[in-house]
């Protein structure tokens, strides 16, 4: 554990160095955040059933998703690990004294950390002070506050897991691309990302809660706005750790069976 929270740190602190990147990261997500609530907003005045969820509420969870961005994106990746699995250089990996599931959970961890950390923080400040419809409010009471940054931890720590299945294909395939497709945009449209899961159609909405990608955004967002409720946001929560439960199990056994079939590149 000492080995795995030391590269953490590591990690965290060489990401925390990239501001010329966050800085053009951050007036990206507020044009796509800004453009996304005028679309909403147009199809609100227009709509004819009132929506299961407020256009408020929608604000929140719009602009909570462009703030927290690297931690619910599946496309964010780390080339680095994809070229130790292509070249050969998982032989370097494979010398070290530690279980390598843990020391790459670790790094993935701390890389989106490092990213959110750098452009979470003037997306929400300014996101604050616009003017309404456009403005973030704060969540109704200090529970949902509470409970948003448990539901946020803990999605964060499960889409790690969904990722390190993404690099774990790659030992069998031997390209990203087709992994990084499959992962990107299914995982994205799952977790609500590109629908919010309220306005979804009913069936559809039955598939996206039997599976775990919603507890990564839709989840903690719709938890921040009060739109889940205390006690089932509580459920959920429980959920999100039995899924995260599977999944790292279900990730380290991936993981060894591919390790005793790995066949390093060059000899």
């Amino acid at each position: 554990m000492r080995a795995f929270l030391s590269v953490f740190r590591l990690r965290l602190f060489v990401g925390l160095q990239y501001r010329s990147a966050a800085l053009a990261g951050i007036a990206t997500q507020f044009f796509f955040g800004a453009m996304t609530i005028m679309v909403f907003e147009a199809f609100y005045a227009n709509v004819s059933n009132e929506p299961s969820i407020t256009l408020s509420q929608l604000t929140i969870y719009i602009w909570l998703k462009q703030a927290f961005l690297a931690f619910i994106a599946l496309w964010i990746r780390d080339n680095e690990l994809f070229q130790l699995i292509t070249t050969g250089n998982i032989a370097y990996e494979l010398c070290r004294p530690t279980g390598l599931y843990g020391l790459w959970y670790a790094k993935l961890t701390a890389q989106r950390l490092s990213n959110a950390a750098l452009r979470c923080f003037p997306v929400l400040i300014v996101a604050f002070v616009l003017p309404q419809p456009y403005r973030l409010t704060l969540p109704p009471d200090l529970t949902s506050l509470v409970l948003f940054a448990i539901a946020l931890l803990f999605g964060l720590m499960l889409l790690v897991s969904i990722s390190m299945l993404l690099y774990i294909s790659v030992f069998v395939t031997m390209s990203p691309v087709g992994s990084l497709l499959i992962f990107a945009v299914a995982g994205e449209f799952l977790a609500g990302m590109v629908i919010p899961v309220p306005l979804m159609p009913h069936w559809l909405q039955t598939v996206v809660y039997a599976l775990p990608f919603h507890y990564t955004a839709d989840f903690p967002f719709r938890v921040y706005s009060g739109h889940i409720p205390a006690n089932e946001a509580l459920i959920g929560i429980i959920v999100q750790l039995a899924w995260l439960v599977v999944l790292v199990l279900l990730g380290k056994k991936a993981m060894n069976g591919a390790l005793r079939k790995v066949v390093v590149q060059g000899g």
